[in-house]
């Protein structure tokens, strides 16, 4: 699921995951008439005998890494008849010797055939995993943008889809009798089992957003939530996860409380530029809390009407250029506060898309908050 990015960074981002496309056929007949091709000639002009066995077998395992097995099959039968027949007018004393040949050249591609077969039945697993997790993912989340009375919320979340590296970033924003609640979180690990436990979080904060009069009160039931996904996972031998997260609590009042519990710190964009809000250091991530030694606690920042408030998880202020340097945040985000709320996601994705070479390896997820009235709605 992708929002709020234009139509480059779309095709970009799907051309990223897709895997590569299979051989076409035409490929495959000029490898094995061309490279047969180049051995006879090769033979004929340096008037050498003909050995074509040691470098022709080693064609449909090649094939094998991109065809598909009809054309792994096709290229292993061409290879055995070339090699044989290589072999046919060969003296009478190395019959021996030609056989065993032949026959290590049937074994040979007969295993190319096989690994051809296990690929493609692979890459037909991860793709079924793939389609799975993007749909439930469709489920989980809410396209952007989501609105209450005190919020505008634009937004986008790229998960990777690549084999097993689908992560458990999640998002919420949720109207409630308090106030605005807002949630972005990020879980520990990769797969489905990443995805299971956000799903038990991201439907705890749902439930306890308009529920509990106090923001911490909702935390406390996050912190549960991870708690009791872990005792069930633990059950079936999955490891214990833990959450870190960030969630805040708007009304009509220009001041915002947030309890950051491990997550990024969120950053407000101006006129002037950019800067981070909390001064405090982060709590414990969800499901840590005993080790906390002191409770949670929430922590006030000024949420001015004509600000921009932007969060994110660590796919974005994590991602490595490849010399290995993080993506410097806050220095590139004092150049969004002069665009619209709804262009600083598209703006924020090229950009980090440029300086990881188009390769990113983890989940992105952020969300861009401003204020209805600040908006004059």
């Amino acid at each position: 699921m992708l929002t709020s990015r234009d139509p480059d960074d779309l095709s970009a981002a799907d051309g990223r995951n897709r895997p590569a496309p299979p051989l076409r056929w035409r490929a495959v007949l000029v490898w094995l008439i061309g490279i047969t091709a180049v051995l006879v000639v090769t033979g004929l002009v340096l008037g050498r005998e003909t050995r074509l066995a040691p470098f022709l077998i080693v064609v449909p395992a090649l094939i094998a890494g991109r065809g598909t097995v009809r054309q792994t099959a096709v290229a292993s039968v061409w290879v055995t008849v070339v090699i044989a027949a290589s072999l046919f007018d060969t003296p009478m004393g190395t019959m021996g010797a030609d056989a065993a040949v032949v026959v290590f050249a049937v074994l040979f591609n007969g295993l190319s055939v096989a690994r051809a077969a296990q690929r493609v039945h692979r890459e037909t697993e991860i793709a079924r995993l793939r389609s799975a997790a993007a749909a439930l993912q469709r489920q989980l989340l809410r396209p952007f943008p989501l609105v209450t009375d005190q919020l505008l919320v634009h937004g986008l979340y790229q998960p990777v889809e690549e084999d097993s590296r689908v992560g458990g970033d999640v998002y919420e924003v949720v109207a409630s009798p308090f106030g605005s609640r807002v949630f972005i979180a990020d879980v520990q690990g990769k797969g489905l089992p990443a995805i299971s436990a956000a799903f038990a979080v991201l439907s705890a904060f749902r439930e306890a957003a308009v529920t509990e009069p106090t923001l911490t009160a909702v935390v406390d039931a996050l912190e549960e939530a991870v708690l009791r996904h872990n005792s069930f996972a633990a059950q079936v031998g999955e490891r214990e996860r833990f959450v870190t997260a960030l969630v805040l609590g708007v009304d009509s009042e220009q001041e915002v409380q947030v309890i950051n519990c491990g997550h990024v710190a969120p950053l407000l964009l101006h006129s002037e530029g950019a800067g981070p809000v909390l001064d405090a250091d982060p709590c414990v991530p969800l499901g840590l809390d005993s080790l906390a030694p002191e409770p949670r606690t929430v922590e006030w920042f000024s949420f001015p009407h004509e600000g921009t408030l932007l969060l994110c998880t660590d796919g974005v202020t994590e991602a490595r250029d490849p010399s290995g340097a993080f993506y410097p945040l806050e220095e590139r985000a004092v150049t969004w506060g002069g665009i619209l709320p709804k262009d600083v996601p598209a703006a924020l994705y090229r950009d980090l898309r440029h300086h990881t070479a188009g390769t990113p390896t983890d989940d992105t997820a952020l969300l861009v908050l401003r204020r209805r009235s600040g908006l004059g709605m």
